[in-house]
């Protein structure tokens, strides 16, 4: 009986226009689209689609099977009057969409010198992911998303398009912001928030629900909205009630960790 016959790995496709370093490390499969640049300190993983007219540059790394449309800038320099030339990093993970005109930069050396992105984000057009800002995974983040340096978000935030993130803000997870938005406070998870000035309007309840979570788990979210925005109290008196349900609700214990560990680590102050 005939053996099958090894699989043969996919050929890395560059375009006769392209630049690519020899030193870039290039996955199998790795598609790169006309006139597209690619720098020396540059790793690519298997399966990832370069649109044409890229410039992907500085000590870049991406994970697998993503899709660069037209017109990115990668990893390029801190847009920070007190970079120097350091050798700091971009890290991007896998099944990202990253759409046109985005422009994703290098960290700085006094903040840990690493921007990341997460796994699965769907990132749209005019989008700038600044210097040390950290986006978790599954993100959604519409046309004109600005994220300043040093922002942080949650896995499963959606930010609305022409929305401005202020720098050292953080977003919590399964956290909404609405369209045409000036975030300048830390959103809490599961919150809805808009506007400028910015406010918590409500839940993301459309989000919950679109991921599986349970009606106790919902209502347990109500209850720590409404422990921090409805019920007039300080934010001292609110997490003393939050951190109850977590013996109240067992099946909601992680969301409320969850919001307790963000509280007590949010430095701007939350949106209320």
């Amino acid at each position: 009986m005939s053996s099958s016959p090894p699989a043969v790995p996919a050929a890395v496709s560059v375009h006769p226009s392209a630049i690519v370093d020899p030193l870039a490390v290039l996955g199998e499969g790795v598609a790169i689209g006309p006139f597209t640049v690619v720098g020396p300190h540059v790793r690519i993983g298997a399966g990832t689609r370069v649109g044409p007219h890229c410039v992907i540059e500085g000590r870049t790394t991406i994970g697998r099977d993503n899709r660069i449309f037209q017109f990115n800038s990668i990893g390029a320099v801190p847009q920070d009057k007190k970079y120097a030339g350091e050798p700091t990093e971009l890290v991007i993970g896998d099944r990202n969409t990253i759409r046109e005109f985005c422009t994703f930069n290098l960290g700085v050396p006094g903040a840990g010198g690493l921007t990341t992105v997460g796994d699965d984000n769907w990132i749209m057009a005019y989008t700038h992911i600044a210097h040390d800002c950290h986006v978790g995974n599954r993100t959604t983040l519409a046309n004109n998303t600005t994220l300043a340096g040093h922002v942080h978000l949650g896995d499963w935030v959606t930010v609305g398009g022409l929305t401005g993130i202020h720098q050292f803000v953080k977003i919590g997870a399964h956290a909404m912001v609405g369209f045409a938005s000036a975030v300048t406070q830390d959103v809490p998870p599961f919150m809805l928030a808009d506007g400028n000035p910015l406010a918590v309007r409500g839940l993301n309840l459309v989000g919950l629900r679109r991921r599986g979570f349970s009606p106790e788990r919902i209502a347990a979210v109500k209850r720590m909205h409404r422990l921090l925005y409805r019920q007039g109290l300080t934010l001292e008196k609110a997490r003393e009630g939050i951190a109850a349900l977590a013996s109240e609700v067992p099946e909601a214990a992680a969301d409320v960790a969850l919001l307790e560990r963000f509280l007590s680590e949010s430095e701007r102050g939350i949106a209320r």
